[in-house]
């Protein structure tokens, strides 16, 4: 039976790509670099959803998924945000922008 991979899973696989003993061309991409990588996954899961192609589309959201993730690793190795900043961000930002949903939150921003 094949490994059913985690979200835990794919950050693990982007740190290890990253480390010391990764991936040469892993290890020395940065934001800009992957610049274009980001607008070409975001297109095509655009594409994929034009054409109602889900397999497809599959595809193509977990390659958004390991961009997110790849530059969110990038930023940690260099002391900025993690991952765990970035979901904080993104939950926060859906709780306010839904009180319909979860009520008069508030959000703590600190």
């Amino acid at each position: 039976m094949q490994k059913r991979y985690t979200f835990e899973d794919l950050r693990d696989i982007i740190e290890q790509l990253r480390s010391e003993n990764g991936c040469p061309w892993d290890k020395v991409q940065t934001h800009e670099s992957l610049r274009a990588d980001m607008l070409e996954e975001a297109y095509e899961a655009v594409d994929a959803i034009d054409k109602g192609d889900m397999d497809n589309l599959k595809e193509e959201l977990g390659d958004v998924l390991m961009q997110v993730v790849f530059h969110s690793s990038i930023e940690a190795q260099k002391g900025g945000f993690t991952l765990d900043d970035v979901i904080q961000g993104i939950c926060e930002k859906m709780v306010y922008r839904h009180p319909h949903v979860f009520g008069e939150i508030s959000v703590d921003t600190a």
